[in-house]
């Protein structure tokens, strides 16, 4: 009789503090920083590709591009948006896969 033992590949939640001391490329030592998570902007109505899309969906012959039915993924990678306390440069780290993310 086999017994595979699986890791936890994605965790439920995850605690980020408020502050991290992580280095800054204009600084270019080692700052202080404050962590927000990164919220992607509203979408444009009339960037090029959006009006391009609207053409293409536009009138007799449905939908020119898959719709998306079922996903892989369960959860989304959170990307972290960290700003030096010292000279206001922010800069993005790309996060882990996980459910929640929590800023303590």
């Amino acid at each position: 009789m086999r017994v595979f033992f699986y890791a936890k590949l994605v965790s439920d939640d995850m605690n980020v503090p408020k502050e991290i001391r992580t280095y800054c490329p204009k600084c270019k030592v080692h700052q202080i920083h404050t962590v927000s998570l990164y919220k992607a902007g509203k979408r444009r109505a009339l960037a090029k590709g959006e009006r391009h899309h609207n053409r293409e969906k536009k009138g007799y012959g449905g939908q020119k591009y898959p719709l998306q039915k079922k996903f892989a993924k369960t959860t989304k990678k959170q990307t972290l948006k960290l700003k030096c306390k010292v000279c206001g440069y922010m800069r993005h780290k790309d996060g882990v896969r996980l459910r929640k993310l929590l800023i303590v």
